[in-house]
């Protein structure tokens, strides 16, 4: 069987996790590359010894060769791109979020309904951890019991101070919401892949922190530190911090916070599901532990050992017990769940998966707009 043809498109700080991930699977060859700045799609290709770099989408997309293409620009080019690449008739893996609107996944879903076979999936990587995955069948087969609270948080720092910028600030490039819609999104992916269940109603109180940031009037790289001392002033209107009340579907209650400006936090997603026999709590900077809290017993901290994980989970580890395995881990994982889906010859809407597809992307937006509104209102939002 021939390697799956890959190519990139979008060759800022995620395209280059992308391209590590896809030469981790073995039956995934990356050809191709693509940027809007096509001297920089050049350094990276000359740097990964990529054979082919395009200086638009459209040539990318006319390559015959090339069978799966990621979508790795920012988000007010990812309704766009992720239409073009299933008008070529190729497969789509995009970054999050789907689209800046709900109206804008809807329409990505409308055209995919009518185009039949392709395989659609998303970069929700959190939910893709081994021992995140091993959480979830805990849940599904009913080790704790029935799931009766949720919490957590999402906490990062990169976004601190009133000289911090970038183009996630900005709605017309971003969308309306930025904390939320950025790494909240994550959180609630993976708390509902978790627990099987869907979030319906949520009551939020976003803020913004800095309501004026001093942008450089060069550019910047995402997480870099920006030493440029020119700036103009900006007025932001997407939200610093956030937290959210939820109701899921199977009866739970529970908050998430997340935040761009807690000092010293740098990727901090934790989240705890509670049930009527025992607790499960995981955070992805030990991404190797788990634990399990109980009433009547000695509480444990679980080491992942893929001796010991259910079989569903043990296929997304491969590292012997005690050698760490991390965020470029799960994001393997990811791509290689969706390109064994792609091998095996699945189709989606027939048979399950692992992976976030858009249909999942398109509800966390509808999530993520419902937060939005609840802010305004300061009302619970039913979905």
């Amino acid at each position: 069987m021939s390697r799956i043809k890959v190519g990139i498109i979008g060759m800022g700080f995620i395209g280059v996790s992308h391209i590590d991930a896809v030469r981790r699977i073995g039956f995934a060859e990356l050809v191709a590359v693509a940027d809007v700045n096509y001297t920089l799609a050049k350094k990276k290709a000359d740097e990964y010894y990529i054979p082919k770099c395009f200086k638009t989408v459209d040539e990318l997309l006319a390559d015959t060769e090339i069978q799966v293409v990621h979508n790795c620009t920012p988000n007010n080019l990812h309704q766009e791109v992720n239409e073009k690449i299933i008008r070529a008739g190729k497969h789509v893996f995009s970054e999050k979020p789907l689209a800046r609107s709900s109206a804008e996944s809807a329409s990505t879903l409308k055209l995919l309904d009518q185009t039949s076979g392709i395989v659609h999936g998303m970069n929700f990587i959190y939910r893709m951890n081994p021992l995140v995955q091993d959480m979830k069948q805990k849940v599904k087969n009913g080790e704790i019991g029935d799931v009766k609270l949720v919490y957590g948080t999402y906490l990062q720092d990169w976004l601190l101070f009133e000289t911090d910028y970038n183009w996630r600030i900005e709605p017309e490039i971003n969308g309306p919401s930025r904390c939320v819609a950025d790494i909240g999104s994550h959180w609630m992916d993976a708390v509902q892949a978790v627990t099987g269940a869907k979030i319906t109603e949520v009551c939020a109180d976003l803020v913004t922190t800095i309501p004026v940031r001093k942008k450089a009037k060069g550019q910047v790289e995402t997480f870099s530190i920006n030493t440029n001392a020119e700036y103009e002033d900006r007025e932001v209107k997407t939200e610093d911090y956030g937290a959210v009340l939820i109701k899921l579907d199977n009866g739970a209650h529970g908050v998430f916070c997340v935040s761009e400006v807690s000092a010293g936090r740098k990727c901090r997603l934790d989240f705890e599901i509670d049930g009527t026999k025992s607790a499960l709590y995981w955070n992805q900077e030990m991404a190797d532990q788990m634990w399990v809290g109980f009433r009547d017993r000695d509480n444990s901290l679980v080491l992942r050992n893929s001796q010991l994980m259910a079989p569903e989970a043990r296929q997304y580890t491969y590292l012997a017990a005690g050698h760490p395995e991390g965020w470029n881990d799960a994001m393997r994982n990811n791509v290689y769940s969706y390109y064994k889906f792609i091998r095996d010859g699945k189709a989606i809407g027939k048979d399950p998966c692992d992976f976030a597809t858009f249909e999942d992307g398109h509800y966390i937006m509808k999530l993520t707009e419902a937060i939005l509104k609840s802010n305004e209102t300061r009302q619970w939002i039913k979905l």
